[in-house]
């Protein structure tokens, strides 16, 4: 609009008969500014955002944050969002248009994927309204200002959890196979197949289907399984995105937890020069937590 004023301007200086046309349209242009103005700043309700986040944050998955936004004033809007992020991240364009009826909101989603624990700082969330005629424009600044740390991979615990205890395994690629029990805890008494063990043969149960029958043996339950993370210098090297430590630190947290519910008691240390954070293993209800937040100091 304001280039097509100046070349108005511009082409009256040869035609005189323009000039008068031109001033025309400046003033029905800052008309509709200042009638802009009026409807984007006088009115007593506009617009109300508000950023929903995790209160903790997954390291190396993508973490889901939403933007809720509404429009309060009586007619539609145009709206531009610029979400201050935490500066991990090392993202500037976090910006993200939408368009609202009067009296509607929506919810703008997007993903974000830390690859370092620790805590991350979010600022305020802004918005730019722009009424129809989208000559002026608005900034609205809410405050969203919020601390949320970054924990190890708990989203890969849950999949691997549901994984392990699922009867679905193979479509996830995982066939499941039969081990043999080297231990003497005692399961069942199945069926001699080729491959057993003649020394597990039990005799009474063979005479008695007079078929050739064997003991069959679990692994122990309550087994003391200990992670070990080494914290040595070539564990900084990153890959895709994360360090090698990172990687040991969320394989170490989703092993744990299957371990736990599948009976037993884990328990983990770490080593470089010495050896540090340790934890005894147990199988007590706050052993997970435990395991959690020490994964996360490391």
């Amino acid at each position: 609009m304001v280039i097509a004023l100046s070349i108005f301007f511009l082409l009256s200086y040869s035609w005189d008969f323009l000039f008068p046309l031109a001033q025309l349209v400046l003033w029905a242009f800052i008309l509709l500014i200042f009638v802009d103005i009026l409807l984007l700043f006088l009115a007593k309700e506009n617009i109300f955002a508000r950023r929903e986040t995790p209160d903790r944050l997954s390291n190396g998955d993508e973490n889901a944050i939403s933007i809720y936004l509404e429009n309060k004033y009586p007619f539609p809007i145009s709206v531009e969002v610029i979400d201050e992020i935490p500066f991990q991240f090392q993202k500037r364009d976090v910006f993200f248009e939408a368009k609202l009826k009067p009296n509607e909101n929506q919810i703008i989603q997007y993903e974000l994927r830390p690859s370092q624990r620790g805590e991350y700082n979010f600022g305020a969330v802004n918005v730019f309204a722009l009424s129809p005629l989208k000559l002026i424009k608005r900034r609205f600044k809410f405050s969203q200002d919020k601390i949320v740390a970054v924990y190890p991979s708990f989203l890969q615990m849950k999949k691997y959890e549901f994984m392990a205890f699922s009867n679905r395994l193979q479509e996830y690629g995982i066939k499941k196979m039969r081990r043999i029990g080297q231990s003497m805890e005692f399961e069942q008494i199945r069926q001699y197949v080729k491959g057993d063990d003649v020394r597990t043969v039990n005799w009474k149960a063979t005479a008695r289907r007079n078929e050739l029958m064997v003991n069959a043996f679990q692994d122990e339950k309550s087994q003391n399984v200990y992670m070990v993370i080494d914290k040595g210098r070539l564990m900084k090297m990153p890959f895709n995105g994360l360090s090698l430590l990172d990687y040991a630190i969320n394989a170490t947290l989703v092993l744990s937890n299957v371990i736990l519910k599948k009976n037993d008691k884990a328990g983990m240390f770490t080593f470089s020069k010495k050896v540090e954070n340790r934890i005894v293993a147990e199988r007590r209800s706050s052993q997970m937590n435990l395991i959690l937040e020490n994964l996360y100091n490391i």
